[in-house]
């Protein structure tokens, strides 16, 4: 049997979406916790909402966000199960997926490449 402090931490131990936003300045304690009493809803919304103040002119003509959702769900979700679990085997029991499908969505979504941490991040 292996060692269990080896084996807690898992091969998704440095999978955190968490410290990945902290260390790109993009989140902080502060803001976590102020992030943390809003509602899924609410996050969504808010989101569509300031990027649509920002970059379109208060209006999302022409993006067909009700079909891309699907796309920005699953890869939300790939990344939690990621974070939330010891190893891609574990996240993909989470999920209901086989092992052959997590592999293949991990690389549809790029999610390995989205928690690799760079110096300059």
């Amino acid at each position: 049997m292996k060692s269990s402090s080896k084996n807690s931490e898992g091969k998704n131990k440095n999978y955190s979406i968490s410290k990945k936003l902290r260390k790109q300045g993009k989140s902080s304690e502060e803001f976590e916790i102020i992030f943390n009493n809003l509602s899924l809803e609410e996050v969504i919304g808010l989101k569509l909402e300031l990027t649509s103040h920002k970059h379109f002119n208060k209006k999302l003509y022409g993006v067909p966000i009700w079909y891309r959702i699907s796309n920005i769900i699953k890869d939300a979700l790939l990344k939690y199960a990621l974070s939330a679990t010891h190893s891609k085997r574990e996240a993909a029991r989470f999920l209901g997926l086989n092992e052959s499908s997590m592999k293949k969505n991990i690389n549809k979504y790029k999610i390995d490449s989205y928690f690799e941490y760079n110096d300059d991040e």
